[in-house]
């Protein structure tokens, strides 16, 4: 299978080496060995009178003329003069005179052109084979679709974690493809589509691949993108030529990732649709309408908007079947992070379980990433294994940013953050409804110059008791100013933003305001294309706007003077918390429990 290219190589570059030796041959055969001299018909007339021609050759209008000391001469007959009548240019004495009919010199014509092809040539395949494998030049219309072979699976539902009911849905695709004669003896038909929504990395891809492991089955994979180019049927073409090489393989699966870059509503484009993206997109439609029953091919596509697709492309017959993942749930952390820490050196200080309260929101490609991080923050300390100290900054490093300790604060704006974030945590454990404090700390992280991490639990819902410690929490920061120096900082302008964010919706979206009723405010258009929010459009009055500030006012209100209070009546708590700070610069749980029963803590030396 190896010696094929190798001639092909061979070849060309015999080709090229030809093409080389008739160039310069030609270049010395064309270039006189003797000087010629160009000279005008009256000075040949006068040379013969003076006995200085030995032969004149006439060929066409080209007089080739040779004198009597050996030197060579040319002239030319303009077209007025018959060269057959060359012997009346009154020569005398009479010279030699020879005729050569004017012909076409095929040998110089075939030489000098074939050497500029063969050059030519020569350019073109040394510039595409620079290019390389990314060459698509002479394969505009094939897929682009990276197969991964079956026989050897890379990726099992062992490897996926945190989607179990996702899990549990699609080993039905995994019994079709297995066993399809079970099926069809009782006459079901297994979904030609199958749709897989979710936030970005819950693991859609990787669960992809996972059912291609677990069949044996070859697995196509593209992504969306990769369909449209800048001219008008490429896209098609491709989509053909990937159903085709998928029929030839079948079973198979093809995995079409980021379906919605074609996927689109049509007719939904700024100023006209997008005649290549909508033909790539009817050319999807028409090919998985075309599936025969027991073609054993089957479709699988991801995508984090599905409420910008095609309403043709969800109905049945299609992508019938949609399987959604959702970010882990506390357990489903646990298992996700034990599969990322799996073949890692752990310490005997790590703790899962608590890493996994910490980590609410994370998706499974965050807890991959976090536990990267954290293995390379023990390799680069030197250590042998991975203890809960790197886990614990992983965490930080991931959610907000790299450390900044160069940038050096004056005593007085570190005094200021540690008083600011002992706000947030001591508030925090007060509350009853509120998420308790993990870990405070007044190392600058990415844009934030402190920060005060909760350890929060897992719901599907929030109680109105809830959001409004929440929203107290948000506030303790700017009310600790208040309340210590008597004026506020610009350091709150996020805790502020998302405490009025977190207002504005109990009594626009969730209806929490007694005054207002139970109603929802405000129609937000979404632009199909562009797919995010662009605008809201009120469907209410002024008065009714008037009445909805009040009501954020009052929310707002009532949780800072529920966190000054909290502050007026913990004000020794709150000098020792900010005194730790100051002296230790972070807090972690342990340490903060130990502040709570009235321990005091001794200094920390902190090693820059």
């Amino acid at each position: 299978m190896q010696q094929q290219p190798k001639r092909n190589s061979t070849l060309l570059y015999l080709l090229i080496s030809l093409g080389a030796i008739i160039l310069i041959f030609w270049v010395f055969r064309s270039t006189p060995t003797t000087k010629t001299t160009e000279i005008p018909i009256s000075q040949v007339v006068t040379m013969s009178q003076a006995d200085q021609i030995k032969s004149i050759n006439v060929q066409g209008q080209n007089l080739n003329i040779v004198g009597t000391d050996g030197t060579q001469y040319t002239s030319y007959l303009s077209s007025g003069v018959d060269v057959y009548q060359v012997t009346g240019l009154n020569l005398n004495p009479p010279v030699t005179v020879t005729f050569q009919p004017a012909g076409t010199d095929w040998l110089s014509i075939i030489l000098t052109y074939g050497s500029l092809i063969l050059l030519g040539v020569f350019i073109f395949i040394m510039f595409f084979r620079a290019r390389g494998a990314n060459n698509q030049v002479m394969n505009f219309g094939r897929s682009n679709a990276r197969l991964f072979p079956g026989d050897k699976p890379q990726v099992t539902f062992n490897d996926v974690a945190g989607v179990d009911e996702a899990k549990q849905e699609l080993h039905e695709v995994v019994d079709f493809l297995k066993s399809r004669e079970r099926f069809t003896a009782l006459g079901a038909r297994i979904p030609r589509g199958i749709l897989l929504v979710g936030p970005p990395g819950t693991g859609k891809t990787l669960l992809a691949k996972a059912i291609a492991g677990e069949a044996g089955v070859p697995f196509y994979s593209i992504s969306g993108s990769e369909f449209v180019e800048m001219f008008v049927g490429v896209g098609a073409s491709r989509v053909r030529d990937l159903f085709e090489q998928a029929k030839h393989h079948a079973p198979c699966i093809i995995f079409i990732d980021e379906i919605d870059a074609v996927g689109r509503h049509r007719g939904a484009g700024l100023g006209g649709g997008n005649d290549e993206r909508e033909q790539t997109l009817n050319q999807i439609l028409t090919e998985m309408d075309g599936f025969d029953t027991n073609t054993s091919v089957i479709v699988l596509a991801a995508t984090n908007r599905p409420d910008v697709l095609d309403p043709a492309l969800l109905r049945p017959g299609r992508f019938d079947r949609r399987v959604v993942l959702d970010l882990p749930d506390v357990v489903g952390r646990v298992a996700i992070l034990k599969i990322h820490t799996k073949n890692k050196p752990l310490g005997p200080t790590v703790n899962l379980d608590t890493m996994a309260k910490e980590t609410a929101g994370f998706s499974g490609a965050d807890l991959a990433n976090l536990v990267n991080e954290a293995a390379i923050l023990a390799a680069r300390r030197g250590q042998k294994t991975i203890e809960m100290k790197e886990m614990e900054e992983s965490i930080d490093k991931v959610s907000m940013g790299p450390e900044r300790r160069s940038k050096r604060m004056s005593p007085k704006d570190k005094e200021l953050t540690a008083y600011h974030e002992a706000g947030h945590a001591l508030v925090a454990k007060m509350l009853p409804n509120a998420d308790p404090p993990h870990k405070i700390s007044i190392i600058a992280r990415g844009m934030a110059g402190g920060y005060t991490r909760m350890l929060p639990e897992d719901r599907a819902y929030w109680s109105k008791s809830r959001l409004m410690d929440s929203i107290a929490v948000f506030l303790a920061g700017l009310c600790t100013e208040q309340f210590i120096y008597n004026e506020a900082s610009s350091g709150s302008s996020s805790d502020l933003r998302q405490a009025t964010g977190l207002a504005r919706r109990m009594v626009t979206d969730l209806g929490m305001s007694d005054k207002l009723g139970m109603r929802t405010f405000g129609d937000k258009q979404e632009m199909i294309f562009l797919g995010r929010e662009i605008s809201e459009t009120k469907d209410y009055s002024e008065r009714t706007s008037m009445e909805i500030d009040k009501e954020i006012d009052r929310i707002i209100s009532e949780s800072s003077l529920t966190a000054t209070k909290i502050l007026t009546e913990n004000k020794n708590m709150l000098v020792k918390l900010a005194e730790s700070l100051i002296s230790r610069e972070t807090l972690d749980t342990d340490e903060l429990e130990a502040i709570f029963r009235g321990e005091i803590l001794p200094p920390k030396i902190v090693v820059d």
